[in-house]
């Protein structure tokens, strides 16, 4: 019997499974370091592997649509910390102080490759640009995350890195760099990593899998769950609900305003709509301390999870639409 397409998927499971063994049974010690030092590695591997699948040709494909590409690099970049920061007054209460600075943190973040992409290919979007537009906004997150990280989360609650300059250094020389790395030996590795696939996907899942356990252990050894009440975690559902709802409407609004066309809109929408879990939790293991990295990543977690039930059924709305126009 088919899953329903509301039900997490297999990997948002996994996170769940993770975040219980981390409760239960959080690295201390000599662990912690271990786990600490297995975590850098497992994060380069990945942005290594990133920069290695990264077609050149794909980007250029779509990089001439420059006014849809601006908009949704806005989208990512100012419009959600704007809604983030504005609707202060409104979160901030249903939440934890650092819950809600994950909520921020949620909104500096980049946005995802594959779903943004999948899901475009399923609504029968402009798949050459959305490949451009997701892209970009992940190798742009890497300079501009750390950035807005330094702008609005120390105006919130204080709990990032205070030196941003320090910070862009440490996800330089942590992310890019390997990045950077993989681009340059493409020529000679990316054909094995194209065949590779499916392994290339369990390295993507098992490094954020292992970064969460690291984060959220940390966080646990410093009492996470008896400072976390439950009320603050179902208000911390809908704050994400309200949050992907406003944005959604936004890159759809902005999309038929502007004059793009219906293919046009469904990648300005997938592609401005999402925030990228993969690269998102290495980000903040970097720019915060460890017993505070757990608890910030959580609202990251919550929206993944919406934003893909959310899309996938938005996705269907557009092809069944597509197919209608097609059919008349």
């Amino acid at each position: 019997m088919a899953r329903s397409r509301f039900l997490p998927d297999n990997f948002t499971l996994a996170l769940i499974a993770v975040v219980v063994l981390a409760s239960v049974l959080p690295p201390e010690g000599a662990a912690a370091v271990w786990f600490a030092l297995a975590t850098k590695g497992v994060v380069a591997l990945l942005f290594f592997l990133h920069g290695a699948k990264l077609s050149r040709q794909a980007v250029l494909a779509g990089i001439g649509h420059w006014r849809l590409h601006l908009l949704v690099v806005a989208c990512t970049f100012v419009l959600f910390p704007l809604l983030g920061w504005a609707l202060r007054p409104l979160l901030a209460p249903l939440v934890t102080p650092e819950l809600y600075l994950g909520v921020l943190f949620l909104t500096t973040v980049p946005a995802t490759v594959q779903s943004a992409i999948s899901f475009t290919a399923v609504a029968r979007g402009n798949m050459a640009a959305a490949v451009c537009s997701a892209s970009a906004s992940t190798m742009l997150g890497i300079f501009i995350t750390p950035l807005l990280v330094g702008l609005v989360l120390p105006q919130a609650q204080g709990g990032a890195q205070q030196d941003v300059w320090a910070s862009i250094g440490h996800i330089l020389l942590q992310l890019f760099a390997p990045f950077a790395a993989g681009q340059l030996l493409r020529p000679w590795v990316g054909a094995f990593i194209g065949r590779h696939a499916a392994g290339m996907k369990f390295v993507d899942q098992g490094s954020v899998l292992l970064v969460v356990y690291t984060a959220f252990g940390a966080s646990v050894v410093d009492g996470l769950w008896r400072q976390l009440p439950p009320s603050a975690l179902a208000a911390l559902v809908l704050v994400c609900a309200l949050l992907l709802a406003l944005v959604l409407a936004s890159t759809t609004w902005l999309a038929r305003r502007l004059g793009f066309s219906k293919e046009d809109e469904i990648t300005i929408v997938f592609c401005g709509s999402k925030k990228s879990l993969v690269s998102g939790v290495p980000m903040a293991q970097v720019l915060f301390a460890p017993q505070l990295a757990g608890v910030v990543v959580l609202p990251l977690m919550v929206f993944h999870q919406l934003q893909l039930m959310v899309c996938a059924v938005l996705a269907q709305r557009y092809a069944r639409r597509a197919s209608s126009s097609s059919d008349a």
